[in-house]
């Protein structure tokens, strides 16, 4: 199948549809008033969002570079899932969560002194002679709100912006170009492959491992709001011990908070209860919270900027830790401290993860569960403490929680920490149920603590600090916050 981009082949007709009679059109397009946008302003991201591109601009120059912000996909039958841009879109135009609009693309096309920027969009519908603001149910503004037009949104986000209608005019003018594949089958079908797609993709990853401070602010932000996020789930516990789905109910807490405060969820929230918090990625979120246990919460506001926090507490149902349980959790809060430590300009990536894996593999040998001594333990060709923690101490965090992933391992995993760059530490011990190794009373423990961290230019900064993570501190919060 072939078409233009703006004139998107729609969904079939349903056998629910009403059918629109001439007389019914002809009245639609009359006796509407002009209804611009009140109070616009400007993005602060806008300006930013300029500046990579520059360096965007100068990284690939004679190339035409094509950044869709990607289409919307479906869930079940004929409804979508909530769009989120693509990641690279949003970085490098600014625009956020509200006013992304599906199948939009960014293009950098060549000219004599670098770049200029494009900007298609399918922009608000008009209202004369046009079926699409009451008819299609994926744009028109009966449906699902009110887009901005060309010039609100060239005004907004300071970029010259063109209707989506004339990207297969422009793409039929063909020239050397890189894309981001797999985002938007159109552009995909314009544009030839080439062999510096993968060198284009990889930039776009690399480009963000350092923030600037319009992105470290917006982390903040993110970061803010999941504090109070976790502080609405921690009033729900009470309430919630003993129902059926009972992790739903903080879980849903959470999301009401994500969605008051930001764009969304940065992901599936884990609200993990009693042994569920040994499943790494539980999102099933169908257990009963029961008092004596511990609840894992790892959960993240996305921001309307589509930064994303990334934080995880553990917590005692009922208020206290039972020895049992804050001698597993202690263990893991003083790897993470000594984590955090070894984060600073300079130090590799894998540092911070050695230096939480060492606490934890001497605590486990000092606990007796460990065969072997701590130091055999921690050579790479043994790792048997790993039975407990199998995941990496941390990631890159950002737009995207796991963010950067396309980077290469050299700039990565392997690489080295620079200012501005932020970081999850987030070690943790899972004791699963029918584990024999360890004792019975700490059989069904699972432990996680996680912090987003900047890199400073004399160390590291944990944006998420307020959050209490001593277990002393954690049980002053929760009690404080009405778990008794």
């Amino acid at each position: 199948m072939t078409f233009d981009k703006g004139q998107m082949p729609k969904r079939e007709q349903t056998n629910y549809d009403i059918p629109t009679p001439d007389a019914l059109k002809a009245f639609m397009e009359k006796g509407w008033s002009p209804s611009p946008l009140v109070g616009l302003e400007k993005s602060p991201a806008a300006s930013w969002a300029g500046k990579r591109r520059a360096k965007l601009s100068n990284a690939f120059p004679g190339k035409r570079l094509v950044i869709p912000a990607g289409t919307l996909k479906t869930r079940s039958n004929d409804t979508d899932y909530r769009f989120r841009p693509h990641t690279a879109y949003s970085w490098l135009t600014g625009i956020n969560g509200t006013d992304a609009v599906p199948d939009s693309v960014l293009i950098l096309e060549p000219n004599n002194s670098g770049h200029e920027s494009l900007l298609f969009i399918h922009p608000r519908s008009p209202r004369e002679a046009s079926e699409e603001f009451y008819r299609n149910r994926q744009h028109g503004e009966f449906w699902i709100g009110r887009r901005m037009t060309l010039e609100e949104t060239e005004f907004a986000y300071e970029i010259k912006v063109r209707h989506i209608d004339s990207l297969t005019e422009f793409l039929s003018n063909k020239k050397d170009s890189l894309t981001l594949r797999g985002e938007d089958t159109f552009v995909d079908s314009c544009i030839a492959e080439s062999d510096s797609d993968n060198d284009f993709v990889t930039w776009l990853s690399e480009a963000r491992l350092i923030k600037d401070q319009f992105e470290i602010a917006e982390m903040q932000k993110a970061i803010d709001a999941t504090h109070r996020g976790f502080e609405a789930m921690i009033r729900e516990i009470p309430s919630a011990v003993g129902k059926k789905r009972g992790e739903r109910l903080i879980e849903g807490a959470f999301f009401t908070r994500a969605r008051h405060d930001g764009n969304d969820l940065g992901y599936d929230s884990i609200v993990a209860a009693g042994s569920h918090a040994c499943i790494l990625h539980w999102i099933r979120n169908d257990g009963e919270l029961k008092n004596g246990e511990l609840i894992l919460i790892d959960a993240g506001v996305e921001v309307e900027s589509l930064y994303t926090a990334d934080i995880t507490r553990t917590l005692p149902i009922n208020g206290k830790f039972t020895p049992a349980q804050r001698k597993i959790y202690t263990l893991v809060y003083e790897a993470q401290k000594a984590g955090i430590a070894a984060v600073k300009p300079g130090a590799k990536f894998r540092d911070f993860h050695n230096a939480a894996m060492k606490v934890i593999a001497e605590g486990l040998a000092q606990m007796g569960v460990l065969p072997i001594s701590a130091e055999e333990s921690l050579q790479p060709d043994s790792g048997l403490h790993r039975r407990w923690t199998v995941h990496g101490t941390g990631h890159m965090l950002g737009m995207d929680v796991h963010d950067c992933a396309k980077a290469r391992k050299e700039q990565y995993a392997e690489g080295v920490l620079e200012e501005g760059m932020i970081l999850t530490v987030e070690p943790g011990l899972y004791i699963h149920p029918d584990d024999e190794l360890f004792p019975a009373e700490y059989r069904g423990i699972g432990v996680r603590i996680e912090d987003d961290i900047l890199v400073t230019k004399d160390g590291a900064k944990n944006l998420s600090a307020a959050l209490p993570s001593h277990p002393d501190e954690i049980e002053k919060w929760v009690a404080a916050l009405g778990v008794k």
